[in-house]
Formats: C-alpha cells, structure tokens, sequence
C-alpha cells in the first residue's frame, strides 16, 4: 500500500501552529507531535501519531479562554494569543462566542502580518440542534464565525439535549447530523470533521454507517480514566483522539504520586499529567485561567517522564470521570 506521510497543516495544521482553545475558562492547547499518513486506497484520511524519533516534529502549544464572550475579553485574548503566536482557536456553539471569536479575528490578522489561512478554527454542533436542526445549527456557526469555513467541526454530544436517555430517537438523530456534517465537507465548508464526547459503542455505530470518517474525536482522558477501550477503536479506525480534562478537573494536580513525581522531575503536577498524556503520543487540551500557568503548561516538550513514572501515573487508572457521562445514551 502505497503511503504518503505530510504535515499536519493538511488537517489540523498543528505542526505549525500554536493553539488557542475557546470555551469557558482561559484554557491551554498543547498537541502532542503529529503527522498525517493519506492512504491512497481509502476515501478518506487515516490519522498516526508519530513521536518526532520516528519522523514528527512537536506540535507547539497553544492558548485560550472558555467562558469569554463579551466581544471586549474576546478581542484582548485573541490579540495576547496571537502574539504570543498562538494559531488554532477552539470554540463551539453552546460556548456562544462564535461571533465574537469571528470579529476578534478578522480585527487582529492584519495587525498581526496574518491571514485566513494562517489560523485553523475548530467549532461544535450544539446538543439542541441534533438531527433535522443539524444543518441550521452547522450553518448558523459558518455565518457566526463568518471566516469563509470551518476547519474542523464537531458533534458536540452524542445526545439530543431535552431528550431522554434512553430515547431511541438519540441515534438517529447522531446519524442525521453526521450526514449533514458529510454534505457541508463534500461543500468544503467544513474542512473536516469529528465528534465529541463518543463512547467505544458511539463511535463504532458511527464507522458502520459513515461515508466519511471522522477525523478526530475529543473526549476526557487522564491517569484515572484512560479510555483503553475508546482509543482502541480510534486506532483501528484511523480516528485521532485528542485529549481534554487532562488534569482530572484539578484534582489530580493534587494527587499524592502526581505530586511525587512532579517533585523528583522539578516540573509542576499539571506539566507532568500532560507531559504523561503526550507522551503517549496524544494532544490535549489543558484549561487555566492563570497566565503564569497557561506559560508553564506550555513548558512539557522539554523533559521526558521515566518508564517507571509513567507505569506508575498510568496504575492510577480506576475509570473515574470527572465531566459529564454519556455513556447512558443509546
């Protein structure tokens, strides 16, 4: 099979770019060291994580704010993150700063020596406008965003907010809404797109009925809940898992072998825990509202952890989350 391997420009652009995430806290983006490998024989991308040994380069870090949607804050944290070089934002429709994150930019380019194509926006579906409200909500993004396209667009949640559960409607209307998802890509208004928040079943129901795959998933991934199961369907499939929640919701910064470790290495918890998740080849998305912290989670590049400390961090595995479980939806 004939393989050809390109930087991550083509999908993420995360190679090159340094990263700004968008959503209800000032939060930090650092993706782990990545590259693209097109199969030729498929219609689609497949996705391998490779450390820069094996022909990667890091991915720099990146830097954001959740929560900000006054168009004030969000056109001062653009224009901070975008000198300090930062180049992908990630925001979503229930964050309601689509607009103000569309302004702030088409404002601060220029300024910056900047164009279009110099940033990657990753935006949401919102969970309300699953199924028949799938394309509204798709394009009501586009026109809040107004920056030409999307990137990357997600399935925020595989449920239907309002719904049940255990609503049968709830897969149906995923399936609907990942057509929708297909036909704007087929348009090139969407440049690719994923989902968010899946389980292992979410995601294997998906690849049985999709024309295109998704090119990424996000969904919480820490020392206690490694999601074994779900990265393995993601490898088999060729889906890139991208990690967030990476410090247990701050608990885990305070967790006594965190805390060891992160002594022995002269590091901080929180630069250890994303050190551990990047290590393993995934890119997170760690938050924090504290400029001192969002630099020093950006420092995790320049150490590496021991095999012994990362047998040790991934022991603590015990399936616990922290954010909100979708494993009840059908």
């Amino acid at each position: 099979m004939h393989e050809s391997f390109i930087n991550l420009t083509l999908l993420l652009k995360l190679a090159k770019f340094k990263c700004i995430y968008i959503n209800s806290e000032i939060s930090l983006t650092v993706l782990s060291p990545l590259k693209v490998c097109i199969k030729q024989d498929v219609p689609h991308l497949h996705y391998s994580l490779c450390p820069p040994e094996h022909g990667g380069s890091d991915a720099p870090p990146g830097f954001g704010d959740l929560q900000v949607v006054s168009p004030e804050d969000v056109c001062l944290a653009v224009d901070a993150a975008l000198l300090a070089g930062y180049r992908h934002f990630d925001t979503a429709a229930c964050y309601q700063n689509e607009a103000e994150l569309g302004r702030a930019l088409k404002k601060l380019l220029p300024k910056h020596g900047l164009t279009r194509e110099d940033v990657f926006i990753t935006s949401k579906l919102d969970p309300k406008d699953q199924g028949e409200k799938a394309m509204e909500g798709a394009l009501q993004s586009l026109s809040q965003l107004d920056l030409g396209y999307i990137d990357l667009y997600l399935i925020h949640w595989p449920g239907t907010q309002g719904m049940d559960e255990a609503d049968q409607l709830n897969p149906v209307n995923r399936a609907q809404s990942w057509v929708t998802l297909e036909e704007l890509h087929a348009q090139g208004k969407l440049k690719a797109i994923g989902v968010s928040n899946y389980t292992p079943a979410h995601l294997e129901e998906l690849m049985q009925s999709c024309k295109t795959h998704p090119a990424v998933i996000q969904d919480e991934f820490h020392p206690q809940f490694c999601q074994t199961e779900l990265r393995s369907v993601c490898e088999k499939y060729g889906v890139c898992f991208e990690a967030y929640s990476s410090l247990g919701k701050g608990v885990l910064v305070t967790d006594p072998v965190v805390m060891e470790i992160a002594k022995n290495c002269e590091r901080t918890p929180a630069q250890v825990l994303l050190r551990w998740a990047v290590q393993q080849g995934l890119p997170v998305i760690p938050k924090s509202s504290n400029p001192g912290r969002i630099k020093d989670n950006a420092r995790i590049f320049d150490f590496t952890l021991s095999d012994t400390d990362m047998n040790r961090l991934s022991a603590l595995d015990c399936g616990r989350k922290y954010c909100r479980d979708a494993s009840q939806i059908v």
